[in-house]
Formats: C-alpha cells, structure tokens, sequence
C-alpha cells in the first residue's frame, strides 16, 4: 500500500474535484458549518473544468498523492512560497497522506530557494500544521465565508525524500521518478 506523489495532470481533474469537494464537506465541517452557501463558494473552483484552469496557471504547481491507483489527496503551492491546496479523501485521513504531501510542498519550495514558506490555515487543520511546525502569525482573516488563519514556517535544507534520491528533487519534480512512500 505504497502512496505516490506526483505532479497533477489534466486526466486528473474528475478524481482531485472528487477529493477536494469530499474533503471541504466531509471533513471542514468546523469551517463551514454546514452553510450551504459557506461550501457552495469554497467549492465553486474545485470543479472538474475548475481543475484544468488551476492546472493551466505556470504559477502553480499542483500534486496528487495516489495510493493503489485512487487519487487519495491534493495539493499545490505557487511560485511565492504559499502552500494553496493540501485536502486528502475522508478515507485518506489519519493515514499520512496529508502530511506527506505537506512535506513534498515544503522540501520543493526548499528546493526552489525558499527560506520561510507561508499558507493560510483552515481552522480543521490549525492544530496538524501547528504539530509540523508552522506558526500562526497574524489575526485570522476577515471579510469571506470561510476565514483561514494565516501561516508561516522557516523551512529546513534536509528532506525527508533524501532516502529516495540525492538529486535535490529534479527527478521527482520532472516526474521521471515519482516518489513512492
């Protein structure tokens, strides 16, 4: 029961709509309370065709953790050291999924010379990202349905991905080598 983390690709879009919209109704419940307008506007880009549009952004780099060939989680940070996306399957929870995926995130953006990454905390996951070092730094956010709490990390050069290679990531990043956990 190995778990894949690979770059995302168009074919993906069906099955990372069905893991994020699960994710955000399933497990946020904390965030949204079952406010049907609360999921409606947190979910509107999370459709397939919403998907392919993320997917298109150069600025983005969006990965999927596959375990026995289902898309289990979902993630993506950009080019400014925020980590955007990190949603796992209701089954996947509890199972690492989401904090591998979070440490891919984080070795990439060390990777792409990143000293200090930053994200913006659902109040579902404040306490896993607080658990893996990143700290709250600044009042939750205002002015939308769904408030996060924004989020900083100074990111380590030593990878947990070091066993599987010595190549500063270029292999797992051009996919000729997907990661294997």
């Amino acid at each position: 029961m190995s778990l894949i983390i690979r770059p995302a690709t168009v074919a993906d879009a069906p099955d990372m709509s069905r893991v994020l919209i699960s994710s955000i109704t399933q497990l946020c419940t904390a965030d949204h309370s079952d406010d049907a307008e609360a999921i409606a506007a947190w979910t509107r880009n999370k459709s397939p065709l919403g998907l392919v549009e993320m997917l298109s952004n150069a600025e983005l780099s969006m990965l999927v953790a596959e375990r026995d060939g289902s898309v289990v989680g979902v993630s993506a940070f950009n080019r400014d050291g925020q980590i955007q996306l990190n949603y796992i399957a209701p089954s996947a929870r509890g199972s690492g999924v989401s904090s591998a995926l979070l440490a891919y995130m984080e070795a990439e953006l060390v990777t792409l010379g990143y000293a200090i990454a930053t994200l913006e905390a659902t109040a579902t996951a404040l306490a896993f990202y607080e658990r893996r070092g990143w700290h709250v730094n600044g009042p939750q956010a205002t002015g939308r349905r769904v408030n996060g709490y924004p989020m900083s990390k100074t990111l380590s050069s030593s990878s947990p991905y070091s066993a599987f290679c010595k190549c500063t990531m270029s292999c797992q990043r051009s996919n000729l080598y997907p990661t294997a956990l």
